[in-house]
């Protein structure tokens, strides 16, 4: 159930919890909340009976913690999220605390990551991917591309993805729109909100989890 913004000011702020990633600093507007310094090389423990979750930090960390939850089937948990402070961080911090909670989709992989930004299928030697990738139905590319963009939705069908040239792509070589974008490759490196994986692999799909999370703001 969604909190109000009253409710996140008065009684049921200890079920409220920061996760301040690295050497981020919390915001004043969150300064009495229960706040948990996360490593960001590790995935963070959130408490139980926590209600709301308020990520300080940057996208890849939104998208580990998003990863912790579905991994605890806890997306029932609130999840707010505080950028690197810059102009609007005061706004965004208050916007976390006091926002109501509405569920989008949650854009997974096959290996349990999550993505909130984008991904992007990059070559993993040589200028270009050799293989196919299809969003749905749709082909994005068949032969070779310089990489694949894919980018989630904050309503069904949960995904765009674009080829980002050569190959054969889809109409108007634009966005494409689907639940799920699938690669079968010679080789590819796998980016996760700006965060490239350790080794390559042959094969990657992100897709929509069958139940998506609940973002604030």
């Amino acid at each position: 159930m969604a909190l109000t913004a009253r409710e996140v000011s008065g009684g049921v702020s200890d079920r409220v919890v920061a996760l301040v990633f690295g050497d981020r600093r919390i915001p004043r507007a969150l300064a009495d909340l229960t706040s948990l310094t996360v490593s960001e090389a590790s995935a963070p423990t959130i408490p139980e009976g926590t209600v709301r979750v308020i990520v300080v930090g940057g996208h890849a960390d939104l998208s580990t913690t998003l990863a912790r939850l579905l991994r605890d089937d806890r997306l029932d948990v609130e999840v707010g999220f505080v950028p690197p402070l810059s102009g609007g961080g005061l706004g965004a911090a208050r916007r976390a605390r006091n926002g109501v909670a509405q569920r989008v989709p949650l854009i997974r992989d096959e290996t349990g990551a999550v993505i909130v930004r984008s991904a992007r299928w990059l070559p993993s030697g040589g200028d270009a991917i050799t293989g196919e990738a299809v969003v749905d139905d749709t082909v994005l590319f068949d032969g070779e591309s310089t990489g694949v963009v894919i980018e989630p939705l904050p309503g069904m069908p949960g995904l765009r993805a674009r080829a980002i040239g050569g190959g054969r792509s889809g109409p108007g070589r634009g966005w494409v729109t689907g639940r799920a974008a699938q690669l079968g490759s010679t080789g590819v490196l796998v980016e996760r909100d700006g965060v490239a994986a350790a080794r390559p692999a042959r094969r990657s799909a992100f897709y929509r989890h069958i139940e998506g999370w609940l973002r604030v703001g």
